[in-house]
């Protein structure tokens, strides 16, 4: 099976919607590829930049070569705010990663982006900057991703004990 790695790093976001009237906002971003909630990712909580946080956290994926040929796989930028009774959505970012894989490649595979952080059928509620980098396409044979995949249920498995 082919792949590349991909480098994410959730950069900022700025003019967010203000979701909370008493307290300031501690934002943080959950990331997931391909609809695959096993791939699925935090920034740690800003607790400063409120409407317009900060992280500059890197994130790494492998992710299958065959994802980039199609524009089914999309890369989702969920956003939420941290509170004690329960976390409050703000909004997300939908992008193919073949557009993103197909942007980047004439710039040797890595870009800056800005995308408008959408709720729904709403009107954008500020944006968010990301950098991505996808690595050079490898071969990972399958008896390899067998054990690798093994190895991760049983770390998971113990590290939830």
């Amino acid at each position: 099976m082919e792949c590349r790695k991909l480098e994410l790093t959730i950069n900022s976001a700025s003019e967010l919607r203000e979701v909370r009237r008493l307290f300031k906002m501690k934002v943080y971003a959950k990331v997931i590829i391909g609809g695959n909630e096993k791939m699925e990712k935090r920034t740690p909580v800003d607790n400063h930049g409120r409407t317009n946080p900060a992280w500059n956290h890197t994130m790494r994926y492998s992710v299958a070569e065959s994802w980039l040929q199609h524009h089914g796989t999309m890369l989702v930028i969920k956003l939420y705010c941290k509170r004690k009774l329960g976390d409050r959505y703000i909004g997300e970012v939908h992008q193919s990663l073949k557009q993103l894989y197909e942007y980047a490649l004439p710039m040797g595979g890595s870009a800056v982006v800005f995308f408008p952080v959408q709720m729904g059928s709403a009107e954008s509620q500020g944006q968010i900057c990301f950098t991505y980098k996808f690595g050079e396409k490898v071969a990972i044979e399958k008896l390899m991703l067998a054990d690798s995949i093994a190895s991760f249920l049983v770390t998971g498995v113990e590290g939830a004990t």
